[in-house]
């Protein structure tokens, strides 16, 4: 069973920065796709990011691609969200997430939830003002 650890959480004003590692476990070296979604309180899960384990096709959602950047390092076994110029509506709990079934761009995009089988617990970002 892949098993997902967040990571890189935190407190920032905005205007700032942060990185979140998304460390994946007996995740089998299948092709997968990995994303990122985020909830705030009371709001519906957004799809943020999405990124294949071979790092060929990454995406990322309109309402983010001028501020955040996906990536991943397979030889860390590691996918990063790297988020800039943070505002305090970024506000909400990260999650990452993989797909249970083997890579196809389908899978990916659109950034949503609905393919994704194995889910991290989620990492808290907040961001004051």
């Amino acid at each position: 069973q892949v098993q997902l650890q967040e990571s890189g959480g935190g407190s920032v004003q905005a205007g700032g920065s942060l990185k979140l590692s998304c460390l994946m476990r007996k995740w089998g070296y299948a092709r997968r796709c990995v994303g990122w979604f985020r909830q705030a309180p009371g709001k519906e899960r957004e799809g943020l990011a999405s990124v294949d384990t071979a790092g060929v096709d990454k995406f990322i959602a309109d309402s983010v691609k001028d501020r955040f950047t996906i990536s991943q390092d397979s030889a860390k076994e590691t996918v990063y969200l790297e988020m800039n110029n943070l505002n305090p509506e970024d506000t909400a709990i990260y999650y990452c997430a993989a797909t249970e079934s083997s890579y196809h761009r389908g899978l990916c995009v659109p950034i949503r939830a609905g393919p994704f089988g194995y889910w991290g617990q989620g990492t808290q970002v907040t961001v004051s003002s």
